[in-house]
C-alpha cells in the first residue's frame, strides 16, 4: 500500500472515529423512519438522544422548531455542535460509520440503490396495504389489491437477490439492510401471514436474521411475525377520525358534522344495538350533506367516461348534463419545487393525493397529469365537484395536499374551459409545448 493510500485511509478512520455524531433526534414514538436513524446510531456508537418532550403537531409547528427545520417535518436531527439535518436517510447516513456505508465505492453505490428501492418500491405499497388495517386511512379495495401485487413483486426481487447472500450488500449489515427492514416491518407484523410469505423463504430468513441483531433489537424490540392477515378496521378508523380534539378542525366542519362530534368521544365499548346504528351517523357526517344535490348524475357521467369514446360521447355528455348552479370546474397546478425528482416520484405524489381523497370520489371527478421535460417536471389538473367552493375545505381529512397547489375556478361558459376539459379528459393535447409524461384519473 503506497503512502498516499495509507494517508487517505488514516483520514477516513479519523473522520469516522473522532467526529462521531452526537445530538438530539426529534420524532414521535415508533416512527419507522426514525428507527433507521436509531439503529444506525446503535451500530456506530453515535450519541443520539430522542427528545422525550416532542409532541407531533405542537413541537414541530412552534416558531423555535421551524427556525431550525423550516419544513416542520420529522424526524429531524440537531447536533450538539448546532448542525441540523432532516430526511431520515440523510440523518441515518450522518450518524452511521463507514462500515454501514459499504466497503468500497461499488458497494456504497449498491447500498444507495437498495435504500432507494426500499423507499420508492416498497414503502408506498406497504403503507397503502397496512395503514387501513391500523385505521390511519380509509380502505380502498383497488388500491389495496395493487399494493399486494407490488409487495409480491418486490419480495420476489429480494428473494432472488438473497438466494446466495446473508445480507443485501456485502457480508455484514449496511444501511441497505436497515432501510429495508424498517420499511418491511409493518407488513411482516400486520399482513404477511405464513401462507403469503411462504414463497419468499430467502427474504424471511434475511428479515429474521436482521431484526434479531442486537443493535436492531435494541431499537425495534421483539418483532413478531404475522399469524393472521390484518384487515381494514372500520371501528378503529372512526375512532381515529371521528371527532373531538382540535377545535380549529371542528370549526371547519359543516354544522351538521360538528353536532356528531360528542358521540365519538365515548370511551366505553358500544353494545351491539348501538353498533348496528353506526351507519346513521356516517351518513349525517357526509361533508356534502348540507349542499344541494343538483341535477347532474355523477355516477352516470363516470360510467359514460369509462365505457365510451371520450371525445364523441363523454365530453358531449358532460356539457349536456353539467349542473353549473351546483357544480364548479377548477384548474390546479402544483406549486412546490420538484427539482431533482424523477417522473415516478412525481406520479407518486398524485397517487398519494388520490388515496387521501378517497371519500371525495362520490362527489368529484379529476384528471391530473405530470408534465415534462424530465428536467423541469410539473403537475396540472382539472377537477369538478358538487360545490361552488373548494371542496377540500369541507373536511379536515382532505386538506393534506390541496395547499401544495394553486387553484383557479373556471368559467364553465368560457372557451378556455371547453378547451381544457377536452385536453384533460383525453389527457392529450398541447400544454405550452410541455410533454405529457403520465396521467391519472380520479373517479
Amino acid at each position: 500500500m503506497d503512502s498516499a493510500t495509507k494517508c487517505q485511509q488514516s483520514l477516513l478512520t479519523s473522520f469516522y472515529a473522532g467526529d462521531m455524531a452526537a445530538g438530539t433526534l426529534y420524532t414521535y414514538p415508533q416512527s419507522f423512519r426514525a428507527n433507521k436513524v436509531l439503529i444506525a446510531a446503535q451500530y456506530s456508537g453515535a450519541d443520539v438522544k430522542v427528545d422525550g418532550s416532542f409532541k407531533l403537531g405542537e413541537t414541530n409547528t412552534s416558531a423555535g422548531f421551524l427556525k431550525k427545520f423550516p419544513n416542520g417535518k420529522v424526524p429531524a436531527f440537531e447536533g450538539n455542535d448546532g448542525f441540523t439535518l432532516t430526511e431520515s436517510n440523510a440523518i441515518a447516513y450522518y450518524v452511521s460509520n463507514s462500515a454501514l456505508h459499504g466497503e468500497d465505492r461499488k458497494s456504497a453505490s449498491l447500498v444507495q440503490q437498495w435504500i432507494n428501492f426500499s423507499d420508492n418500491e416498497i414503502l408506498p405499497a406497504a403503507c397503502t396495504w397496512v395503514f387501513p388495517c391500523l385505521g390511519i386511512i380509509q380502505y380502498n379495495k383497488q388500491d389495496t389489491d395493487r399494493a399486494k401485487d407490488q409487495i409480491k413483486k418486490v419480495l420476489t426481487v429480494l428473494n432472488n437477490h438473497l438466494l446466495t447472500r446473508t445480507f443485501v450488500v456485502g457480508e455484514r449489515v449496511t444501511l441497505a439492510d436497515i432501510s429495508l427492514v424498517c420499511n418491511l416491518q409493518s407488513v411482516y407484523e400486520q399482513v404477511l401471514d405464513p401462507e403469503f410469505r411462504k414463497p419468499y423463504q430467502n427474504v424471511n430468513r434475511w428479515f429474521t436474521t436482521v431484526v434479531n441483531q442486537p443493535q436492531v433489537k435494541k431499537v425495534l424490540g421483539e418483532v413478531k411475525l404475522c399469524t393472521k392477515m390484518a384487515v381494514f378496521d372500520a371501528k378503529k378508523y372512526k375512532e381515529l377520525h371521528g371527532g373531538g380534539g382540535d377545535e380549529k378542525k371542528k370549526e371547519k366542519l359543516p354544522k351538521q358534522q360538528q353536532q356528531q362530534q360528542p358521540k365519538k368521544e365515548k370511551p366505553a365499548p358500544k353494545p351491539a344495538a348501538e353498533e348496528e346504528e353506526e351507519p346513521k351517523p356516517k351518513e349525517s357526517k357526509d361533508p356534502f350533506a348540507a349542499l344541494p344535490k343538483g341535477t347532474m348524475n355523477l355516477d352516470e357521467f363516470k360510467r359514460t367516461y369509462s365505457n365510451n369514446d371520450i371525445v364523441k360521447e363523454a365530453v358531449p355528455y358532460f356539457w349536456q348534463n353539467f349542473d353549473k348552479e351546483n357544480y364548479s370546474l377548477w384548474f390546479c397546478e402544483y406549486t412546490q419545487p420538484l427539482k431533482g425528482k424523477m417522473t415516478f416520484m412525481v406520479s407518486n405524489l398524485v397517487d398519494g393525493m388520490f388515496q387521501r381523497l378517497e371519500k371525495l370520489r362520490k362527489n368529484a371527478f379529476g384528471s391530473m397529469m405530470v408534465l415534462g421535460p424530465k428536467s423541469d417536471l410539473g403537475i396540472v389538473g382539472l377537477w369538478f365537484w358538487r360545490s361552488q367552493d373548494l371542496a377540500f375545505t369541507l373536511s379536515p381529512d382532505w386538506q393534506i395536499d390541496y395547499e401544495s397547489y394553486s387553484w383557479r375556478k373556471l368559467d364553465a361558459n368560457s372557451d378556455e374551459a371547453k378547451e381544457l376539459l377536452t385536453k384533460f379528459f383525453t389527457q392529450e393535447g398541447d400544454f405550452k409545448g410541455r410533454e405529457i409524461l403520465d396521467g391519472k384519473i380520479f373517479k
